[in-house]
Formats: C-alpha cells, sequence, structure tokens
C-alpha cells in the first residue's frame, strides 16, 4: 500500500487504538481512590494497574504470531473489541475483585492491540514507506503519558471512575467500523496450526517474570519460598519454552529467526534498553526527590521535561531513518548517552539545572533507540513472519525493564539502612548510576555488530 490519504486515514485510526491502549495504563492512576472508596479492595488496589500490564506483556507474542497465522487486520479487530469488552466490564463492575479481572481482560486485548498495529503497519507499507509512521508511535506514547493524569482526573471528578473505562467505547467502535471497511490485507490462505503448549510456556514465564519483579523484596522477601519458586520458574519456563518450540510444527517464536544476525543483536539490544530505559526511571525519581530534595511538583516537570525528550527524539530519528534509509548508528548513539548520563549523575553534584539536563539527555538516549529497533526488526523480517518478530522484539523490551526495574531496585535495597536519610540514598543511588554505564557499553558492543543495511524499499 502507498502513503495515501486513505492510507493516512488507516493509520491515524490505528494511532487512535494504541491511544486508547496506552492511556488506559496511564488514566487509572488518579481514578484509584474513588475506586477504592466505592468497591473497597484497599488491599488489593495494586493489582488494577499490576494486572493489566502483566496480561498485556503475556498477549504481546501470541497475538504476534496468531496474525502471521490468520490475518493481521482479523487479529487487531479481535483484540480490540476484546480491550473494548474489557473496558465495558470494568465500567459496570461491582467488587474489587470483578475490577481486577476485567482489567486483565482489558490488557489482553491491549496487548494485542499494540502488536497488531505494528504488524498491520509491517504489511501495508514497506520498512522505508513504514519509517515515517512509526514516528506516529512515540507521539502518541507521549500524548497518552501527558495526558493521561488529567484525563483520568477529570472525568473521575465530571462523571465518575466508571466513566474513564466506559469513554473507551465510541472511539473503539468508529476505530472498529472503520477499519473493517477501509483496511485492505492479503487474506491468509496458508493451513495454520497453533501452538498451545508454545502459548502456555511462553504466557507462563513472561507472567512469572513480571510477579518476580512486582513482589520479591516487596511483597515477599528474597528468600521467602513464593520469590525462591517465581525465581525457579523464571528458569524451567523458559528452557521448556524453547524444547517446544524446536518440536512444534509453526512455533510460536520460530528459533530459525535467530539465525539472521540482525533479528538477534535488535531483540539483544532491545532487552538492555528496556533494563536501562523505563527500568531505572523510578530510580531518577528517588534521586531527584531523595538526594536533590526537590518537591514533587519540581520532580514531576523534570520527568516531563525527559519524556518530551523521548518523544521528540524517537519521532525525529524515524524521520531521519526515513530519509536515508539507514538506522545502524542510532542504536550505539543510545548506549553511548545512556552510559554519559550514568557517569554525570554518579560524578557531578547536580542542582536543579543540571539534572535538567541530565534527565534530558537520559530521554534523548531513550528516543534513539524505541522506534529504531523496531524498523530494524521489521527490515528483517520476511513478510509471513512479521508478527512473530516484533512481538518476540517488544516482548524482549518489556523484560529488560521488569528485570531491570528489579535488579536496580536491588541494589538500592542492598544499600539503605533501616531508616535511611538523603546520604544513605545518595551512596544507594551513586551505585544505581555506575552500574548504568557497564550495561550501556555491553549494548554499545553488540549495536555495533548491526549490519549497515538499510532499510527495504520493497
Amino acid at each position: 500500500m502507498t502513503a495515501s490519504a486513505g492510507a493516512t486515514t488507516v493509520v491515524v485510526l490505528l494511532m487512535a487504538a494504541v491511544f486508547l491502549s496506552l492511556l488506559d495504563s496511564q488514566i487509572v492512576a488518579t481514578a484509584l481512590p474513588r475506586m477504592v472508596a466505592d468497591l473497597g479492595g484497599l488491599d488489593r488496589f495494586a493489582w488494577v494497574t499490576t494486572g493489566y500490564l502483566i496480561a498485556g506483556s503475556a498477549a504481546v507474542p501470541v497475538y504476534g504470531k496468531l496474525g502471521d497465522l490468520y490475518g493481521r487486520k482479523r487479529v487487531f479487530l479481535i483484540s480490540i473489541l476484546v480491550f473494548l469488552a474489557g473496558s465495558a466490564a470494568c465500567g459496570l463492575a461491582q467488587t474489587m475483585t470483578q475490577l481486577i479481572a476485567f482489567r486483565v481482560v482489558q490488557g489482553i486485548g491491549s496487548g494485542g492491540l499494540f502488536i497488531s498495529v505494528l504488524s498491520v503497519l509491517g504489511e501495508m507499507f514497506t520498512p522505508q514507506q513504514g519509517a515515517r509512521y512509526y514516528g506516529w508511535f512515540s507521539l502518541t506514547f507521549g500524548a497518552a503519558s501527558l495526558t493521561g493524569p488529567t484525563i483520568g482526573g477529570l472525568l473521575t471528578d465530571m462523571a465518575g471512575w466508571r466513566s474513564i473505562f466506559l469513554v473507551n467505547l465510541p472511539l473503539g467502535a468508529l476505530v472498529v467500523a472503520v477499519i473493517s471497511i477501509r483496511l485492505h490485507l492479503p487474506v491468509q490462505r496458508k493451513p495454520a496450526r497453533i501452538d498451545y503448549l508454545g502459548v502456555i510456556l511462553l504466557a507462563a514465564a513472561i507472567v512469572a517474570v513480571n510477579l518476580l519483579t512486582t513482589w520479591a523484596g516487596a511483597a515477599y522477601a528474597w528468600t521467602s519460598p513464593i520469590t525462591l519458586g517465581l525465581a525457579a520458574a523464571c528458569v524451567l519456563l523458559p528452557v521448556l519454552f524453547v524444547l517446544a518450540q524446536r518440536r512444534a510444527a509453526d512455533p510460536v517464536i520460530p528459533l530459525r529467526l535467530f539465525r539472521d544476525r540482525t533479528f538477534s543483536i535488535v531483540v539483544a539490544v532491545g532487552f538492555i534498553a528496556g533494563f536501562l530505559g523505563l527500568g531505572i526511571v523510578n530510580y531518577l525519581v528517588l534521586w531527584l526527590q531523595a538526594v536533590l530534595s526537590l518537591s514533587v511538583q519540581t520532580s514531576g516537570y523534570l520527568l516531563t521535561v525527559m519524556m518530551l525528550g523521548v518523544v521528540l527524539t524517537s519521532y525525529a530519528s524515524t524521520k531521519l531513518i526515513a530519509r536515508t534509509g539507514s538506522y545502524r548508528r542510532h542504536p550505539p548513539a543510545s548506549m553511548v548517552l545512556f552510559a554519559l548520563t550514568g557517569l554525570l549523575c554518579a560524578a557531578v553534584d547536580a542542582g536543579p539545572v543540571l539534572a535538567t539536563m541530565f534527565l534530558l539527555l537520559f530521554g534523548v538516549a531513550g528516543g534513539l533507540n524505541s522506534q529504531a529497533l523496531s524498523l530494524a526488526a521489521r527490515n528483517a523480517a520476511g513478510r509471513d513472519d512479521i508478527g512473530a518478530v516484533q512481538g518476540t522484539a517488544t516482548m524482549a523490551r518489556q523484560t529488560g525493564t521488569a528485570l531491570g526495574t528489579s535488579f536496580f531496585a536491588a541494589l538500592v535495597t542492598s544499600k539503605l539502612p533501616a531508616q535511611p536519610g538523603p546520604d544513605a540514598y545518595a551512596d544507594a543511588l551513586h551505585l544505581v548510576f555506575l552500574a548504568i554505564i557497564p550495561i550501556a557499553l555491553i549494548g554499545l558492543a553488540l549495536s555495533l555488530f548491526l549490519p549497515g543495511t538499510t532499510l527495504s524499499r520493497f
């Protein structure tokens, strides 16, 4: 498909669907107190967010493969219908348990939405044509992140907390109607067999990783039976999954994909980018407030600057890639900036101005790799494997985020006394910033092996 006005309309509606799914990960936070006041369940309310995120992570690679098997338009429509059904059910929930369960359903649809849109774009356009539209992901992500809490607060105050879920329905219905009519993709006619064992093992492994990183050191001690059991599952389940993929007729993640050097490097560098990117954001907030003694409001402003750095750099990066056809320099530059940010935060006694510059630099580092790696993955994929390739690359980044969060939490807690003061926080976070440097250098070394292939025009 060419970049015609009709194609642009389809892409805008696809981005609207992505916006809804991203917004729902942001919008709920401001409404949670009202939900607890109405439904009770104070001891479980965190799962309203956690359940949504874990379900979405587990769904991503599965939907990617299903799109390859049964058609990406069909799987996109199924995923948005699941998302809308979950939204409607959340809006009608009568107990906290029901709300959490329906958020899981909504999360399953959300994960499918994200990866299905990537796969649909991969089929609509050649890699070089599609590069101009991948930047729209960054703008959509930024819009959802920056407006989500405000929209959530306004809707909750004006129409009650249920409205934050029900508002998805009219826009979602419009997307379904127009995409059903306007999006035309080739119909899949090859015989397909779902690898049920692979789906179960992969989903279980992703859930185990996310539960471990959520619970370990927080809800349960690091040495508790639950933590140790989850850690064992995080080792055993991936091994069983790989064995299952070797025997499956049509595996969820075809192991032959890893024979492609570009794909293997994209997965590895994406994991490190997730590990360093979102994995460390919570500790940047801690640094701003506990070490630099900045207010919550000021910290929020500085994080907004960082987010703008991510969004604008990512958008500009995709524009440059679309013009030149080359993505090779972006991931190495990203890793250099991650390492530089870690060094500056560890070595320089920063005030608000320098902290703003450091966070902006960190945001630029994140923006340089976010869509460049997606484009590299798409360029490495054959048309039959677009969903599996994008799903695996996205899963690697999300897994890196989960493990990075846990790793940096372990570093911080290992250095903090029972009643920490600013100096104790400074020492602990100094260790975190130093740890960024070797991890980023590993990412740099790997990314330098990306081939100099230009984006395909065909």
